[in-house]
């Protein structure tokens, strides 16, 4: 599992009851409107990881996975070049 905080369409809502934040620390806010990559984290999980989380989870001990991820966004150095590309697909 990969956890990708700055996909996460709930990020800055539910950052505060999700295990990430509990143990990582919430990220940072978005910064003008989620153009640029805020440096969030991205996690990876195996199985049994996520399976501690889960049983962790399950008695109390730590919140749930809160991540609602969202479709993968470009990223570009330059925050202005969304409206000079398009994905002719």
């Amino acid at each position: 599992m990969i956890i990708d905080c700055e996909r996460c369409e709930v990020r800055e809502i539910a950052c505060d009851d999700c295990v990430v934040g509990v143990l990582l620390g919430a990220p940072e806010p978005r910064i003008r409107g989620g153009e640029v990559p805020s440096g969030a984290s991205v996690i990876q999980l195996d199985a049994p990881e996520c399976r501690a989380l889960d049983a962790l989870a399950a008695h109390g001990m730590v919140p749930r996975l809160r991540l609602v991820a969202g479709s993968p966004r470009r990223v570009t150095s330059d925050p202005e070049s969304f409206l000079q590309d398009r994905d002719a697909g």
